[in-house]
């Protein structure tokens, strides 16, 4: 009796460690996770701790429910790094190139030369400068409207006026004669009329 229980608990041993294939029901269980949402696009952070840098920077971010895109730039401005190397150059002792340095933006140009000093031109200062300038449109800054008030006066200098054509004023015939004429019938036909 103890060697059938020792193979019946062997039976046993084995049917419990084997697989079983078989379905115990036909239902089918999941797991939905709806508030799960997609991870933030961030910006990067573009740090300019130095002051005497003349740069700034932008960050931007997009962030959709599948894709997130995030980038950055630094932007150079030229009017302060231009500043800065008059500076510098007058620092040395080169005022007249700080100048013609700063003579490269519109405005400083305008208003030198609206001062009676005009920017350096080669080497050349003063009146001598002025001529060149004159000479040399194309090398002015872009937007100075000193460039383009002399451009539309060397075009007006090239395209020559049209001279007005001078007419003598005709004289209208006097009517006199015929007027007499024609007087006659509409008085007579006024009368009728009010007749």
């Amino acid at each position: 009796m103890t060697r059938i229980l020792s193979y019946l608990l062997v039976a046993l041993l084995v049917l419990a460690c084997s697989p079983v294939y078989g379905a115990d029901s036909n239902t089918v269980s999941s797991t939905v996770v709806t508030d799960k949402s997609v991870p933030t696009a961030s910006a990067p952070s573009i740090v300019i701790n130095n002051n005497d840098v003349c740069k700034s920077a932008a960050a931007v971010s997009v962030q959709t429910q599948v894709l997130g895109i995030a980038t950055g730039i630094t932007i150079t401005d030229e009017n302060c790094e231009r500043i800065k190397l008059a500076r510098s150059l007058y620092g040395m002792g080169m005022k007249v190139a700080a100048v013609s340095t700063l003579c490269r933006d519109h405005r400083v140009f305008d208003a030198m030369w609206m001062s009676g000093t005009p920017c350096p031109f080669m080497g050349k200062i003063g009146d001598d400068a002025k001529t060149s300038w004159e000479k040399n449109l194309d090398i002015m800054p872009e937007s100075s409207e000193i460039r383009i008030r002399e451009e539309s006066q060397a075009i007006a200098a090239i395209i020559p006026k049209p001279k007005p054509k001078v007419t003598k004023p005709i004289k209208r015939p006097s009517n006199e004669n015929n007027k007499s004429v024609w007087v006659k019938p509409i008085g007579v036909l006024l009368m009728l009329l009010l007749l």
